[in-house]
């Protein structure tokens, strides 16, 4: 809060602040991570490949020997830096800076499988060291959030400003890789008209899908990314199809008027 002639630089948070933290969160492939090295105490940042849940918490694949990891084993807090620098300068487009606490995956244990098939969905070519036995899964859990949208746009999220409806999200988790892969095997045709008018990508391009969460999906194209969202949040696994089936028949509608 701003006190006597101080200036509170920080906007109200409203949908459209909201909408931008869950696209930097669900596009990203590439994040700085920064942690705290057990030795020193001082912070440590390095660039981590990094995927979402179904519910939007940041996974992470690190090797157990590098140092990032022992600061994560040894302190859970930690720091995700998410936005890429495009034309001009780099401090006018929006990045996220996200308070996080760590919490390495089991292997054996029963969240292994479905965050290993999110995370390996949005980078592929890991299939090539996931297994190795010194590598493991991080689920990194947002606390706050710091959202710069450019020069005179910083904001403050919560958790729950960036977190999609938990109960929806695992039912997804279950139901949603099968709607990927179906949709990737039959309706290309369908993802290309999502592309083209939700996520405002006018040329043509062999877009995929990644993942499919509560609030919308998101396409993959290469090295390339966008998101989708939905209307309206998804009340249940079950309206997936519908709404997926009827974006679909509006488009073409569309197309053919």
């Amino acid at each position: 809060m701003a006190t006597g002639e101080e200036k509170d630089v920080l906007r109200p948070t409203d949908d459209e602040a909201i909408r931008l933290g869950k696209t930097l969160l669900r596009t990203a492939r590439h994040a700085a991570l920064a942690v705290l090295e057990p030795e020193s105490g001082w912070p440590l940042a390095s660039r981590v490949s990094v995927a979402t849940d179904c519910a939007g918490r940041p996974l992470i694949l690190v090797s157990t020997l590098s140092a990032r990891t022992g600061g994560l084993m040894a302190d859970a807090r930690c720091a995700l830096l998410l936005g890429e620098a495009g034309r001009g300068d780099p401090l006018a487009h929006p990045r996220m800076t996200l308070k996080c606490r760590a919490e390495r995956i089991d292997r054996d244990g029963k969240d292994h499988a479905r965050i290993a098939q999110r995370f390996l969905a949005h980078h592929p070519k890991a299939a090539l060291y996931a297994d190795f036995p010194d590598f493991s899964h991080f689920r990194l859990e947002p606390v706050e959030a710091s959202l710069n949208g450019g020069f005179g746009r910083a904001y403050r999220l919560t958790c729950d400003d960036l977190l999609s409806d938990e109960t929806v999200a695992l039912d997804l988790e279950r139901t949603g890789p099968g709607a990927v892969a179906h949709m990737n095997a039959d309706h290309r045709d369908a993802i290309a008209l999502y592309a083209k008018h939700f996520a405002g990508i006018a040329e043509p391009a062999d877009w995929k899908m990644t993942g499919i969460d509560p609030d919308g999906f998101d396409l993959m194209e290469g090295d390339r990314t966008a998101r989708v969202f939905f209307a309206k949040p998804l009340k249940s696994a079950a309206d997936m199809r519908p709404v997926l089936v009827r974006m679909a028949q509006e488009l073409r509608a569309g197309e053919a008027g």
